[in-house]
């Protein structure tokens, strides 16, 4: 028998239950959001800097992030694809890569680039640490926690390249 308590608890738990899973989309969503906008500002200022600087090490340091980038953008979008979360559109992302590289004329591009790649991997490398600890999602936790150690090469070559550029 069912009272009219009963359906209103029920109803109480499908909402909060409704609720979570909204919650859990959206953090899913905000992380494939931020890895997907971050990868590929790096595959665009990658290929900036390989138009751009006459200097060997920045243009190895580059193609590294536009291959390494390229890879791990085609296997977010895929498991997205699979998970039915959406991932910003490629064109918009773009547009917001290339108005942040933008901000990089202040110095030489050599050195912006280097100090731009420090600041976008410290900033990745801590989206991804926070995913894979914390993901209630755990296909997302292990493509966060695959990808990490990558992320932290990059942001280790980044670092000697600033080292390099910083005088």
């Amino acid at each position: 028998m069912t009272t009219p308590l009963m359906k209103q608890l029920g109803l109480g738990f499908v909402l909060v239950a409704g609720s979570i899973c909204t919650a859990m989309a959206a953090t899913s969503n905000s992380f494939v959001d931020a890895a997907a906008q971050g990868g590929i500002t790096e595959v665009e200022a990658g290929k900036l800097a390989l138009e751009k600087s006459t200097a060997a090490d920045i243009k190895t340091f580059a193609q590294h992030m536009v291959t390494d980038h390229t890879n791990a953008n085609e296997e977010l979008a895929a498991l997205a694809k699979k998970l039915d979360i959406d991932v910003p559109d490629d064109a918009a992302l773009t547009d917001k890569a290339k108005k942040a590289i933008l901000e990089m004329r202040d110095e030489s591009f050599d050195k912006a680039y280097a100090n731009n790649q420090v600041a976008a991997h410290e900033k990745t490398v801590e989206l991804f640490k926070k995913e894979a600890a914390s993901s209630d999602n755990t296909e997302l936790k292990a493509f966060a926690s695959k990808t990490l150690p990558t992320l932290e090469a990059h942001l280790k070559m980044a670092k000697a390249l600033q080292a390099t550029y910083d005088h």
